[in-house]
């Protein structure tokens, strides 16, 4: 398999909105496409199977 090690970056299209999204060796990252702010998850959080993190992440993605 190939090392991650530098961003890779791909535009992700979730329903009618377009994001960015940044996977780099310390996590991930998801942005609205134009936006600076977002949402950051690092593999540690990820793999640790916090079940407060898995809420936390379901309810910042909801749509307002």
């Amino acid at each position: 398999m190939t090392p991650l090690d530098k961003p890779l970056k791909r535009e992700v299209r979730i329903g009618e909105h377009a994001y960015s999204l940044t996977i780099d060796p310390d996590g991930l990252k998801l942005v609205p496409k134009g936006k600076r702010k977002g949402l950051e998850l690092r593999w540690t959080d990820l793999v640790s199977g916090d079940a407060a993190l898995a809420t936390a992440l379901q309810a910042s993605l909801e749509t307002p």
